[in-house]
């Protein structure tokens, strides 16, 4: 096998197994089939990059079908949004097609079904059927309409196409197995009756096929070579094949169905219904909020087609499920734009700073380049005058050693202009630093190649004059979602861990030459991240929103709280050895603190679950995530709590059966769950250890008594 073989995914493998086989390379054919009852996500961008690069490494066409078989939940709005992606994404699609078009053949094939004896109307209630298809244990068994005659069926469809029959009346079914291993082969739907209007057929049908009949049919007619789709359709391949042996004329292409991993992406949700939710209640702002994971909403926030072209080509194409860490997708962003976008400054959070010595009225225009990743991006001018703004954050009054910025005292250099120098500050009547006055070295300038000039300093800062600073609306995105994985968690709904900061309004300054700046224009502003001009920008009123940091902000929280839990984990050793309940109380004070702090649901719970061992130290953080923590008692699955509680009460130390009791009388429990410790707490009673404190013994009666 060639070095380039080697390198193929498990699809390219397939198809080129199918070429070796003797299928005609002029046959290949594939598609990307969305059902427009929706916006795009980058889920669907791996399926999107997946489908049309298989049909520019083969030379072959791909059609872009819309799976529109439910009138109920599709729009033309969405049509020509998933349109609009996939040219942004790059891509061309030989024919348009979509399910609808095959409405009549497909009639005429169930018309045949019914004729052979394969389909059959069935007139139960859904309730009745879904007891009818028994369970995956347990076999189903026929139902009471299964056999009718192929008269009765027919004249019962020809009914229901008319519109003679009110919806969930009458279905048609296909008649397979009630009896098979595989609960989508006995006896699956084949068509509902819909009294909706269909955003391309109007009112003229008022039956619309199921996904399952629809899907391999429209394969079929399409003579689409490999039909690639996600691993949840495992279980439908023998249902498309058994549709398909149906119909199969062996002279034609006869499709067939591969299923790879979807791509599931942490602090994001992906399913439609849920992003729809997310829409319909106005927690964003449409479907192309900046925050959502739509292409539309990455495209509105900055993203460029590349960066997720890429990050689609580095997860590859696997047969298993694994989620990747959304700080890869912003990695790819963040190598686009360092290449393309071109760097200016802005000042997100001013404070004044006049230059004592700069002549008044004085005004310069310094060079400043506009990129140094791109050969030939040149430079621009950028006026320096006596009054900037410098990033308040960039100042403190008394700075700790490793402080690389300005302090009063200190020099820094101004990028592309010159060093100053802080003399003194104005304070308002709360105390506020409001004014910084500082001097300049006037040999200083950058590039003048004076000795002043190569002088080395603490730091650069980026600012921006005063006299000639655009006013902007700054739009500072983050996350949507404080926990990888909003969705995974029982009891609790995806929107509990919503990030309250995910959108902040500010308003900022930048330099003048972004005045002209248009919508989708992308920069980074130095020192802050990479920004581009949202549509809602006017020339009265620029706004940029953030599209993403320089830096992996997230990855250095998480690191953060990480090491927040071990090191109060660490602080709980002390907690044994100290000899006075005044220093227990510090320690305890400043572990509860720190788990206040944590926000990450995921590493919260983890922690919780590991810590149930019989070690007094693990025993008692465990206690103390139940007390100080942002979780809830219902956050934790009941046998882990009853686990520790048991663990807790009889340990060895005094102190983890005190907090245990502690938690018990002071956490939202239930009097049941309560008295289910009452035999251990009894033993305490009678049986006290020689560790057994006076106060352990209150707690125990305070307990009994509750």
């Amino acid at each position: 096998m060639s070095t380039e073989e080697k390198s193929l995914h498990f699809i390219e493998l397939i198809i080129e197994d199918s070429l070796a086989s003797g299928f005609p390379q002029d046959k290949l054919r594939f598609r990307f089939p969305p059902e427009p009852n929706g916006y795009l996500h980058i889920g669907h961008a791996k399926s999107i990059c997946l489908n049309f690069g298989l049909g520019l490494k083969y030379n072959a066409p791909v059609n872009l079908r819309f799976d529109d078989t439910n009138p109920a939940k599709e729009e033309q709005e969405y049509v020509d949004a998933i349109k609009e992606d996939l040219q942004w994404l790059g891509f061309n699609w030989a024919e348009e097609r979509y399910a609808s078009d095959y409405f009549q053949q497909l009639y005429d094939w169930a018309i045949l079904m019914i004729k052979k004896g394969k389909a059959y109307v069935d007139s139960q209630s859904s309730e009745d059927m879904a007891a009818q298809k028994g369970t995956p244990t347990q076999p189903g068994v026929d139902g009471p309409y299964r056999n009718r005659s192929v008269e009765e069926n027919l004249t019962l469809f020809e009914a229901m196409k008319k519109g003679d029959f009110p919806e969930g009346s009458h279905v048609l079914r296909a008649k397979i197995d009630m009896s098979s291993t595989n609960m989508l082969m006995r006896d699956p739907l084949m068509y509902r009756v819909l009294h909706r209007h269909h955003h391309r057929t109007g009112n003229d049908w008022k039956i619309y096929p199921m996904y399952d009949f629809a899907h391999g049919q429209s394969d079929y007619i399409e003579q689409i070579s490999h039909s690639i789709c996600t691993l949840e359709f495992v279980m439908h391949r023998e249902l498309y094949n058994w549709f398909l042996d149906q119909i199969y004329d062996d002279k034609k292409v006869r499709p067939n169905q591969y299923e790879f991993a979807r791509l599931n992406l942490n602090y994001t949700v992906m399913s439609k219904r849920k992003l729809l939710q997310l829409v319909k209640e106005n927690i964003v702002n449409g479907w192309d909020d900046p925050r959502m994971p739509t292409i539309s909403g990455l495209r509105r926030r900055g993203y460029t087609a590349n960066s997720i072209r890429k990050f689609c080509d580095i997860i590859g194409v696997a047969k298993r499920e694994n989620i990747i860490d959304v700080s890869l997708l912003e990695f790819c962003l963040r190598e686009d734009l360092n290449k393309t976008a071109p760097r200016v400054m802005a000042v997100l959070d001013p404070v004044k700073v006049i230059i004592t010595n700069y002549p008044v009225g004085q005004e310069e225009l310094l060079d400043a380049e506009n990129n140094q990743e791109e050969e030939g991006a040149g430079f621009r001018k950028v006026p320096f005058s006596k009054e900037l703004y410098i990033e308040r954050e960039d100042f403190l009054e008394v700075a700790p050693a490793k402080f690389f910025r300005l302090s009063l005292g200190n020099e820094v250099r101004l990028k592309n202009a010159y060093i100053i120098k802080a003399e003194k500050i104005i304070k308002d009547s709360e105390g506020n630093c409001i004014e910084i006055h500082v001097t300049y070295d006037t040999d200083s300038l950058s590039g003048s190649g004076s000795e002043a000039a190569k002088r080395k300093v603490a730091g650069t800062l980026h600012w921006v004059s005063i006299q000639h600073a655009v006013e902007a609306e700054v739009r500072l995105y983050d996350r949507l979602f404080i926990d990888e994985a909003p969705d995974s968690h029982k009891e609790k709904d995806f929107l509990d861990f919503m990030n309250s900061k995910s959108l902040q309004i500010i308003k900022g300054f930048v330099e003048p030459s972004l005045s002209s700046a248009k919508s989708g224009d992308k920069f980074q502003f130095q020192r802050l991240g990479y920004f581009n001009v949202d549509k809602d920008s006017t020339a009265e009123k620029l706004v940029f929103n953030k599209t993403v940091g320089l830096k992996d902000a997230w990855e250095e929280k998480g690191k953060k709280e990480e090491n927040s839990i071990n090191n109060a984990l660490k602080e709980i050793n002390k907690y044994f050895k100290v000899g006075t309940r005044e220093e227990r109380i510090v320690i305890r004070k400043a572990i509860g603190e720190t788990l206040a702090g944590i926000a990450n649901y995921s590493l919260l719970q983890n922690s919780f679950k590991k810590n149930i061992n019989n070690n007094k130290t693990s025993l008692l953080f465990a206690q103390f995530i139940l007390k100080y923590s942002s979780l809830k008692s219902a956050d934790f699955e009941k046998e882990d709590i009853t686990k520790l509680y048991l663990m807790s009460l009889r340990s060895e130390s005094t102190f983890v059966r005190s907090r245990a009791l502690l938690n018990l009388l002071n956490l939202e429990y239930d009097s049941d769950f309560i008295n289910s410790f009452a035999a251990e707490i009894l033993k305490l009673k009678s049986n006290p250890t020689k560790t057994t404190t006076e106060r352990e013994s209150e707690f125990i009666e305070q307990v009994l008594n509750k």
